[in-house]
């Protein structure tokens, strides 16, 4: 029921809101078939565009399925790359693949907002839970990355790329969904920071190994790379949290604009890993519509995530951790940084094709880390009244 404000204009509800936008979408698709039908297949563009987008907004604004906002997001920006790719393309002459790296610098940055040094330093707290899923983390991935490659493309840059989000640390969701799924998130946090410590020797070591068949991989240019994509930004970040936490505190008239900035930051960085995903997706749409990549690609990314999944639980079960450290670890060995892959891949290799896994990836781990969440959410862990590590910090922002 619509509600009123102040002067007696009727504003709509949340749940109102949320009808709306998915009798818009039902629209859309209704719409697609009439406009294949009348030969205007021009408007399947926008309709198709439109449809994801209304989708995105209507689930962002349930309580229970606002997880998946973000993937709805990722198919809008896709749909609009693979239907106009000339507007991801240039803009005034500039080159908008030249973004792509900075817009991950940014990504980075926020994640550094959300951290302090005590994540860092935590890794003491429990070591043996760090360590399991460090361990699992840069192997499992890695090697699953490349029997995937040898199992499902010929084509070598492809290869390279699912071997490389195999090597990249853990993701930068992977907090949010540790935390809906009733795991550790101080171990989450922890892991996050610690895997993207270790990345800058840890990703080139391994992709050298795994992926040097298929493509030069300068061992040094990469770990430069990184250091400057990723730790820099983040130690940036990590300098920002602390400036903006204590003028909030010493001067009040500052505290709403620090606290402004830092809710502003995952929304930024959300746009910036769609316009990421477009930029992509616009350099490789005819390789795509011509090669049949997509479906392979899609196919090796879910069987990755999944494998993640079950070989980070499992495995952190079999060397002794509880429930709830284990759920942590699969998580945080399911979600890669995709981001960083799609940024190695083209600013190291030159390749928007190395860059696909990794475009593909990203949508798909969030959405099934938000199913995965979902599921354990509603089933308590076993160990829950006996955990000792259980000082978890408040839940990040998505």
């Amino acid at each position: 029921m619509a509600s009123s404000d102040q002067n007696n204009r009727p504003v709509l509800s949340q749940g109102g809101a949320c009808r709306a936008c998915l009798l818009a979408a039902l629209v859309c698709i209704l719409l697609v078939p009439v406009f294949l039908a009348t030969g205007t297949a021009r408007f399947i563009g926008p309709a198709v565009i439109l449809l994801f987008s209304l989708l995105a907004i209507a689930v962002g604004k349930s309580r229970n399925y606002s997880a998946f906002a973000f993937t709805l997001w990722v198919a809008a920006f896709v749909a609009a790359a693979m239907f106009y790719p000339a507007a991801f393309h240039t803009w005034s002459g500039f080159e908008l693949s030249t973004l792509m790296v900075p817009l991950i610098q940014i990504i980075m940055f926020g994640m550094g907002t959300q951290l302090t040094p005590g994540d860092f330093l935590r890794v003491f707290s429990f070591p043996k839970a760090v360590i399991i899923g460090l361990v699992l983390q840069f192997s499992v991935m890695p090697f699953v990355g490349k029997g995937l490659a040898m199992l499902t493309t010929t084509n070598p840059e492809v290869a390279a790329g699912m071997v490389l989000i195999g090597s990249c640390p853990g993701g930068v969701a992977s907090n949010v969904m540790t935390f809906l799924a009733k795991g550790n998130v101080a171990l989450s946090v922890t892991m996050t920071s610690v895997s993207t410590l270790a990345a800058p020797l840890m990703t080139p070591a391994m992709t050298k190994l795994l992926a040097g068949t298929y493509v030069e991989v300068q061992f040094v240019a990469m770990m430069v790379a990184i250091i400057k994509m990723i730790i820099l930004p983040v130690a940036g970040g990590l300098v920002a949290n602390a400036i903006l936490t204590r003028l909030g505190a010493t001067r009040p008239n500052l505290k709403l604009v620090s606290t402004s900035i830092m809710k502003a930051l995952p929304f930024v960085s959300m746009f910036s890993i769609c316009f990421i995903i477009g930029i992509i997706t616009s350099l490789s749409r005819d390789s795509l519509l011509a090669g049949g990549f997509v479906l392979t690609i899609i196919v090796a990314a879910v069987i990755h995530n999944v494998v993640g999944y079950l070989f980070g639980y499992g495995g952190a079960r079999a060397l002794g951790l509880g429930e709830t450290d284990s759920r942590t670890v699969a998580i945080e060995v399911g979600l890669q940084n995709g981001g960083m892959a799609s940024g190695l891949a083209v600013k190291v290799w030159q390749s928007s094709m190395a860059a696909l896994p990794s475009a593909v990836f990203g949508p798909w781990m969030n959405m099934s880390g938000a199913m995965l969440a979902s599921w354990w959410s509603s089933r308590p862990p076993r160990d829950e009244a006996v955990t000792s590590e259980q000082s978890q910090p408040t839940a990040p922002a998505p």
